[in-house]
Order: structure tokens, then sequence, then C-alpha cells
């Protein structure tokens, strides 16, 4: 199958920029409220094309690996339906704030290798939001505002079911160290390094990490890195 030549469904808007560019905003004022939304919205948008991307771009996978990223793929159309919903109950829509496109940045990087592929996107990229999430639901409760609030309840189905999108990450990986006989927290090290991807800084949500199938030996590294 050929490749396309633009990222599927991708849609005129939002505006992408470098990470460091988007603008900051506090989430105590309406606006920072519903860029913070957005900037969520938007991962979830791009991780509905990154597990299809998964499922189309690698043959020879057994069905399992296929039937597991569909799913996710619906899931997090569900997240995104959420998110949406909630920009437009706030006055806005996807696509009115600028975002970054970071998440995308490493599928396009690992596009070649299926094992790098499943270490550095749904098991480290993704799982940062294993460990992020939490905070941000504390300092939405602060916020206090029914909106706020309302995005306490969507980040916590989020929460859910990105422990399970990560554990699917964690699954195909081991199982691909296994087929090629690749040690897999030493072959961690070395994706880490020969992708540039970024290092993963505490703090960790060690009980999220640990359901969503990361080993001791993994945390360990994960602590030493």
């Amino acid at each position: 199958m050929d490749e396309p030549a633009h990222i599927p469904g991708r849609p005129a808007a939002p505006v992408l920029m470098q990470h460091l560019n988007v603008p900051k905003r506090s989430p105590y004022t309406p606006e920072g409220l519903a860029a913070l939304v957005h900037a969520v919205c938007h991962i979830e948008f791009n991780a509905i094309n990154l597990a299809l991307d998964a499922v189309w771009r690698f043959a020879g996978m057994p069905r399992a690996y296929y039937l597991d990223w569909v799913r996710v793929a619906a899931e997090e159309a569900y997240h995104f339906s959420l998110l949406s919903a909630q920009l437009q109950a706030m006055g806005c829509a996807y696509g009115d704030y600028p975002a970054h496109n970071g998440l995308w940045d490493m599928t396009e990087k690992t596009k070649g290798d299926i094992t790098a592929r499943m270490a550095l996107v749904p098991r480290t990229l993704e799982a940062r939001g294993l460990d992020a999430t939490p905070p941000m639901q504390a300092k939405l409760r602060k916020v206090g505002s029914p909106e706020a609030l309302k995005v306490v309840d969507i980040l916590e189905i989020i929460l859910r079911d990105e422990v399970g999108h990560v554990a699917i990450g964690n699954h195909w990986y081991r199982w691909l160290c296994e087929r090629d006989a690749l040690e897999p927290v030493a072959h961690f090290r070395q994706l880490i390094t020969q992708y540039q991807a970024p290092r993963i800084k505490p703090p960790f949500n060690h009980a999220a990490r640990r359901k969503a199938g990361f080993s001791e030996a993994e945390m360990q590294a994960l602590l030493e890195a």
C-alpha cells in the first residue's frame, strides 16, 4: 500500500507550531481553561491517527495486534468526542487554538521500525499522560468551576483507558523483543538514544505504570535515566 501524501484526516486547523512556541495560559481564566482542554483534545485527535497508523503500516503481525489497535483508535475517538463537546459547551471548538505536533513527529520517526514505534510512542510518549493526568486533575479541582470539574471527570475516563493503551504497547513491545531475541530494557535505552526521544522525568504515576505492565526493572530504569 502506498503511503498517503498527507496525514489522513488532518484538518486545516489548528495551526501547528513548535512545542515551546505554544502560548501558555492559566486554567484559572476561561480562555486558559479552554486552551488546556484544547491541548488535550489535540493529543487525543493525534492518538486516533496514531493507532490507525499502527494498523495499516506494519504488516505480518498477529491478528490480535490489529484488533488491539483498532480498539485503541475507537477509544481515542471517544475521548476526542468528549473533549470536543466540552469545548463547544465552553463556546469554542477544536482548531481554535494553536497546537504542537510532538506525538506525530515521533510516529513519523518510527515508521520504519515497529519495535521502535511500540517502544517510543505508546509506552513512552503516551505513558507520560499517566504521569501528567493526576497533577492536571488536582490543578483543575483547585480552579473549582463547573467547567473545570467536568474536565476532571473526562480526564478520569481518559486515564482509565490510557492505562490499557499503554499496556497494549508494552505487550507488543515485549512480544517483538522476544521474537527478535532482544533484551527489552537494554534495547529500550538504545532506542531512546537512536531516535532522540524525550527523556522521561519524574514524578511518575507508579501505580498506573505498574497496572499498564511496566516491570520493576523498567521502573528502576526510568528512575536512573
